[in-house]
């Protein structure tokens, strides 16, 4: 009869539904126990070493809480590719319909050698579907010896930057440092702690910090103790304008090697602060090296600036003096040194606080100019270019490191506005204020005076440039202290120029020192 093929139908109905519901069902309680057990959905963005190494380290390890759904990759090739029963599922493009359909809850990206705008563009695309990211470190940033699965990090500006920091020949270093007894000036700031947590690792016998703030050298201190208990730590408060204080720690200590990280940086502060600028970054580097020398220290290393290079500013001037100052102190015995930086990624003052600060508060983010470009490392970096330059050379040289493009202000910023999961221009505005007194758009890291020398390492270069006579250092030396101790303003722009004749003032500074009033008082 006609009815059986009508309930032959209806069978087969009830049957395929069943079965897609029993599927759905099946799936919504895994999906449940997943969620119960803590797991998280994830995807692999990149299928190459890293990534299957990622997997296995993943699934070797409960802890982690990782259930790995698939792999993206930008390889055509790949597409669909079974690696270990985890597939390929599409490339970066089909990121946010994959992320959709499988309730993924973060990508974790493992492309070791990913470029800065690589890594914006994933990013990118995370952020647009709502999704968190990490990644693994650069190859230059991983551990040996532990689990890359243990490394997952969040993405940070320097992976958005391109920044790869550089590979240091770690034996010469450990060869000059270990059992020494070790001086850093300025030993609290940015790039003395990190200085002192880099000597830290090659066991000096002793690190003496010398410092004026008091309370971050507690903080120093408390960190150093609980990172490195075996290490013999000295925090010593002081200031680097005082001779008497300087000569009682050498005197006590005895340091062999000493990293000059003392000084003002602040370009902007520095304008209206002139003659602290050169009481602290000129006087103070010559009380520090003329301690170091009566006291028998074998290496001085000062840290310098790319701002040094043309200067614009009294904070770049102040530097070129101390360096030039330096130079001229080679005489053949103790090694003088200066190591030019360019900005340095997430130092006090530096631009990326203040750019967190900002996109906190909601906004706006100011940036100078849009064509404003730095070089940019980061700290881990710039020290361990220091500790590398008291290696090389004879004394007498100005150490740079290959810092690569300048980057643009304004994409940093925009950088940092996707890191926080937020739309530049959208949630976040950007405003342009106008360069500001001394500062320049763009950055250089040697004149065309310095001869360019080679060194052992390809990413260090060595400037060889002159420095004063030593009678007419000391001559300047004593003219800056009168001009500074009667506030001559116009006086000081006149010597900075004698002596730095590519010094080329601002005109806020110029203003103060030729056409104000005489009575007009400057900042002390």
């Amino acid at each position: 009869p006609r009815s059986i093929y009508l309930l032959d139908f209806l069978i087969c109905l009830l049957a395929t539904t069943g079965v897609r519901v029993f599927t759905r069902i099946a799936q919504e309680s895994l999906h449940n126990r997943r969620q119960i057990a803590g797991e998280k959905a994830v995807l692999i963005y990149g299928a190459g070493g890293a990534g299957v190494t990622l997997l296995r380290e993943i699934r070797s390890n409960a802890a982690l809480k990782y259930k790995v759904l698939g792999f993206v990759d930008d390889n055509p090739q790949k597409r669909g590719v079974d690696i270990q029963g985890v597939k390929v599922l599409g490339s970066g493009n089909a990121l946010a319909a994959l992320t959709l359909k499988h309730r993924i809850g973060e990508v974790l990206i493992a492309l070791p050698s990913a470029t800065g705008p690589e890594m914006t563009t994933i990013l990118t695309r995370c952020h647009q579907v709502g999704v968190r990211c990490r990644t693994i470190p650069a190859l230059a940033e991983v551990i040996e010896g532990r689990a890359l699965a243990h490394q997952i990090r969040d993405v940070a500006v320097e992976d958005l930057l391109g920044r790869t920091p550089v590979r240091l020949k770690q034996s010469a270093i450990s060869a000059r440092l270990g059992g020494r007894v070790v001086l850093v000036t300025g030993a609290a700031g940015s790039i003395g702690s990190e200085l002192c947590r880099q000597i830290a690792r090659f066991r000096p016998s002793a690190i003496v910090g010398f410092e004026i703030a008091e309370t971050a050298l507690f903080h120093l201190e408390r960190e150093l103790r609980q990172s490195f208990p075996d290490l013999l730590f000295h925090p010593e408060i002081g200031s680097i304008q005082d001779p008497d204080r300087l000569d009682e720690v050498f005197r006590t200590y005895s340091p062999a090697l000493l990293y000059h990280a003392a000084a003002y940086k602040h370009v902007p502060m520095m304008e209206t602060h002139v003659f602290e600028a050169v009481k602290n970054n000129v006087l103070g580097t010559y009380n520090v090296a003329l301690a170091a020398t009566r006291h028998g220290v074998e290496d001085f290393v000062m840290i310098s600036t790319d701002k040094a290079v043309h200067p614009t500013s009294i904070m770049g001037a102040t530097k070129r003096l101390a360096e030039l100052l330096i130079l001229s102190l080679q005489n053949g015995g103790m090694k003088y040194v200066s190591v030019r930086f360019g900005n340095v990624l997430g130092s006090n003052g530096s631009v990326v606080p203040i750019f967190k600060q900002q996109i906190a508060a909601g906004g706006p983010m100011t940036v100078t100019h849009p064509e404003m470009r730095r070089y940019f490392m980061t700290i881990p970096e710039a020290s361990q270019l220091v500790l590398q330059a008291s290696t090389m050379g004879n004394g007498g040289e100005i150490f740079v490191l290959d810092m690569g493009v300048p980057v643009k202000i304004v994409d940093l910023a925009r950088n940092l506005i996707l890191l926080s999961g937020l739309r530049p221009d959208q949630d976040i505005k950007i405003e342009f204020t106008g360069i500001r007194p001394g500062e320049k758009l763009y950055e250089e890291l040697n004149s065309l005076e310095e001869d360019t020398l080679p060194t052992p390492h390809e990413k260090i270069k060595i400037f060889a440039g002159n420095g004063l006579p030593s009678a007419g250092m000391e001559s300047y030396i004593e003219t800056l202290r009168d001009i500074c101790a009667h506030r001559d303003l116009s006086a000081l722009i006149l010597t900075l120029k004698e002596i730095a004749p590519d010094y080329n003032p601002s005109a806020h500074v110029l203003q103060k020192a030729f056409h104000d009033s005489p009575a007009t008082p400057v900042a002390a």
